[in-house]
């Protein structure tokens, strides 16, 4: 029998995704009402609107299916509850580059990970190289770029 690993994200990317699929599921009757309309104009091997509105209904459908997957695998993470010195889910960590730049990142899951904005997922290089890490550890991380260098110098549970 198959096991469910569970998706750990943080409360503000369980929100989006319960966000995300009540928009899709308010975009059903939308989909269905074109789908008629289109019906309605005759021939259906030469109906564009026809066949745009039924692959725009797969793809909600689809989208749904796999927000409502994510959702039952949740496992809502609140940083605020972490502690210790060792880098976790939810941590954020203060990094000093190569030219002892401090760089902050939060380690998030998946579906929250936006690098432009801090956050980075626990199963990115980075992410996975920061995991069980403490305060004065060395990390070197392959990336496109490159290879990386960092040091920890703040844990953080915020």
């Amino acid at each position: 029998m198959a096991t469910v690993d569970k998706m750990p994200m943080l409360q503000e990317g369980y929100e989006k995704l319960i966000q995300d699929l009540k928009r899709l599921k308010e975009e059903r009757p939308q989909i269905v009402d074109a789908i008629e309309e289109a019906r309605a104009h005759g021939d259906l091997s030469e109906n564009a609107e026809y066949h745009a509105a039924k692959e725009r209904q797969g793809q909600v459908e689809a989208s749904i299916a796999d927000i409502e997957d994510k959702l039952s695998r949740a496992q809502v993470i609140d940083p605020r509850d972490l502690s210790g010195d060792k880098i976790v889910f939810g941590a954020t960590v203060t990094l000093l580059d190569d030219d002892d730049k401090p760089v902050k990142y939060q380690i998030v899951g998946q579906t929250e990970a936006d690098a432009k904005t801090g956050r980075i997922s626990y199963n990115s290089p980075l992410g996975r190289a920061l995991i069980g890490r403490k305060v004065e550890d060395e990390i070197e991380v392959s990336v496109p770029a490159g290879d990386r260098y960092y040091v920890v110098s703040k844990i953080e549970f915020i």
